[in-house]
């Protein structure tokens, strides 16, 4: 929104001026930041427990299995030395399995984000844009 726009649609003759406040209106009416309406509606507060429902679990998750192999890495080295077929070997094959990892994090998260995250997102975004804040 431009700084010449009228805030809140049909019948209010304010404009925005420096820090939200109405330049120019006959309107005493506080005006809203649809932005910050957004941020405090409870729509938003169920988007941002979903993330945060998949996003620490994940984090956790992939974390603790890379701490794992830095620390077989480091302490079993032994372990990591044995071979499974020719020259590769455990070492190889969990580093390998960190980009296996961080792969399959990042397509789970598509789909969670497709099925969970975004049609709420857009009706929030709906709600913005259309000025219904």
């Amino acid at each position: 929104m431009s700084t010449t726009e009228p805030v809140g649609g049909v019948g209010r003759r304010s404009v925005v001026g420096v820090g939200n406040r109405p330049v120019g209106g006959t309107d005493s009416r506080p005006l809203v930041d649809p932005w910050a309406a957004a941020h405090t509606s409870t729509e938003f507060a169920v988007l941002r427990n979903r993330l945060r429902g998949f996003v620490f679990p994940m984090t956790t998750f992939f974390l603790a299995w890379y701490f794992l192999y830095v620390l077989l890495a480091a302490f079993a080295p032994h372990f990591m030395a044995i071979r499974i077929v020719g020259n590769i070997n455990v070492g190889l094959v969990f580093g390998l399995l960190q980009f296996v990892t961080t792969f399959a994090i990042a397509t789970i998260y598509v789909r969670f984000a497709n099925r969970h995250l975004d049609p709420v997102g857009s009706r929030i975004r709906e709600q913005v844009e259309g000025g219904t804040w």
